[in-house]
């Protein structure tokens, strides 16, 4: 019985760091959402989003979406290469009025 009562507090220690690391520290690996930026302030996130490639590619400028399904044309500083054929991509920027300004775009 002793031996068991000394087992608690070690598996609940333990319990409750692996539910802290998967709330907060674990992603999901899914897209990211517009809404989470504040167009009143410049700092600079990541997001992860899908390229409209239908609406194409040009003069540094596509469309995204996240993911509640909300298009934003993304202007971008500079395109790496092989973005044509990219699917997900993501962004480090801020979200103005009406757009979204990379300064990175990173391949996924």
């Amino acid at each position: 019985m002793k031996s068991l009562q000394k087992l608690i507090l070690p598996l609940l220690i333990i319990a409750v760091i692996a539910l802290v690391y998967l709330v907060y520290f674990s992603s999901d690996g899914g897209l990211g959402s517009f809404a989470d930026f504040d167009t009143n302030n410049s700092a600079v996130k990541d997001i992860k989003v899908q390229i409209l490639q239908e609406k194409g590619i040009n003069n540094n400028a596509f469309y995204a979406v996240d993911k509640a399904g909300k298009e934003v044309q993304v202007h971008a500083d500079h395109l790496p290469a092989g973005i044509e054929s990219a699917n997900m991509v993501v962004l480090r920027g801020h979200l103005n009025k009406d757009s979204f300004h990379a300064h990175d775009v990173l391949l996924d």
